[in-house]
């Protein structure tokens, strides 16, 4: 599924890995997108564990450069979400904010109420992110060293 976002200054492409193959593409093309994410372990053995847990994968693309990979997952009435950081000669022009804008839009399509990121607890770039799209920072914590932070938005 190719699903295009386009505003006057952005061209982003979101597209869904169907298979090993689309997975092993996504991450050879955004391994500095993996590496420059502490957020989450980003090998290539558990991007596929996610996937098979459910977790769906996208690509997110400027032009025909993957530039970032984006991972969701509805449990009832619940989307989880989470994300690679942005290549670095993309960052800071806004493509943070259609990868949030595209879990919204999924949001609303899927019929969930709340919408469910996370991030690592020294992630500020994120936490700035997320209170600019109404996000609330909850106090459950993740992980072993308890270092992933949970942020709801309710839809």
């Amino acid at each position: 599924m190719r699903e295009n976002k386009k505003s006057s200054q952005l061209d982003v492409t979101f597209e869904k890995a169907k298979s090993q193959k689309d997975i092993k593409h996504i991450f050879d093309h955004t391994i500095d997108a993996f590496s420059d994410s502490p957020d989450f372990s980003w090998t290539l053995e558990d991007i596929q564990r996610e996937v098979k847990e459910g977790w769906e994968l996208y690509s997110v693309s400027s032009g025909k450069e993957v530039i970032a990979a984006i991972f969701f997952k509805q449990e009832g009435s619940d989307l989880y979400t989470k994300n690679t950081a942005i290549k670095m000669t993309f960052q800071g022009s806004g493509y943070s904010h259609k990868i949030k804008e595209f879990f919204e839009q999924k949001a609303r399509e899927l019929g969930v109420k709340k919408i469910i990121h996370y991030c690592r607890i020294d992630n500020f770039r994120m936490y700035a992110l997320n209170e600019s799209h109404n996000y609330k920072k909850t106090e459950n914590k993740l992980g072993e060293e308890q270092q992933i932070v949970e942020w709801v938005k309710r839809i």
